[in-house]
């Protein structure tokens, strides 16, 4: 055999040896990659906690009504009388001047007629709002009780339910977030214990959204001062021997 043939034989035994190691080094790397994926634990982690309502919205409409031969500049200075009335009487039970935005007075004609279509009376209607928007959550349901007195003196007002917002979630929102990696990384621990293992790094981790519920709700968030706020994060941890 000549020098030529010696040297083709060589390299074609190095080009195989290095062939070899690498498909050696990416099927182990392939094993490796394939272990640490597999030696992962997925848990969920929570976290709840009891807040309290931060604003309240209360809305107060009041009617005045008369006949089609009322005439209207009356209703109208009745109608301002009421809402003065209304307005006096939340100020003076302790809400201030910024909190209280009365509204427009909506005015509607209205025209009742018989079968033929002949009409039998009018009536003129004028509808007002008042609108409380406040910190002090607790002072309105005190307050809309007071207004049952001025019903019984015979203004026709329609007394709404007030809403009530928590608006402070960012407050809490870090504080929640490690209590819930906190949980999350007691439930790894339980699994890993069980499992003969050791509980290592996260590899992943998903934040749920913030649910706000009034307390004893199922669904809703608007109608108690009391709230639940809860967070759900998925983690996913390394296992270790």
């Amino acid at each position: 055999m000549n020098n030529f043939g010696r040297i083709e034989i060589l390299l074609a035994t190095v080009m195989l040896s290095l062939g070899i190691g690498v498909a050696g080094y990416f099927v182990g790397q392939t094993l490796y990659n394939a272990k640490v994926g597999i030696n992962t634990a997925e848990v969920k982690g929570l976290a709840e906690k009891r807040v309290e309502a931060d604003l309240a919205h209360w809305q107060i409409r009041y009617t005045v009504s008369g006949s089609g031969t009322t005439p209207v500049s009356e209703l109208y200075e009745k109608s301002e009388a009421d809402r003065a009335r209304i307005v006096s009487l939340i100020l003076e039970s302790g809400f201030e001047d910024a909190e209280v935005s009365p509204g427009v007075i909506d005015y509607e004609k209205k025209e009742f007629r018989d079968d033929k279509q002949t009409l039998v009376e009018e009536r003129h209607e004028l509808v007002g709002s008042i609108d409380v928007e406040t910190r002090k959550v607790r002072l309105v349901s005190e307050v809309r009780s007071k207004l049952n007195r001025l019903i019984a003196q015979g203004l026709d007002i329609q007394n709404d339910a007030p809403t009530y917002h928590f608006t402070k979630l960012n407050e809490i929102k870090p504080e929640m977030v490690k209590e819930a990696t906190m949980n999350a990384r007691v439930a790894a621990n339980q699994f890993a214990s069980d499992a003969g293992v050791k509980v290592g790094g996260i590899r992943d981790a998903r934040q749920g959204g913030f649910v706000i519920r009034d307390v004893g709700e199922e669904y809703g968030d608007t109608k108690r001062i009391e709230k639940d706020v809860r967070l759900v994060t998925t983690i996913t941890f390394y296992l270790t021997d």
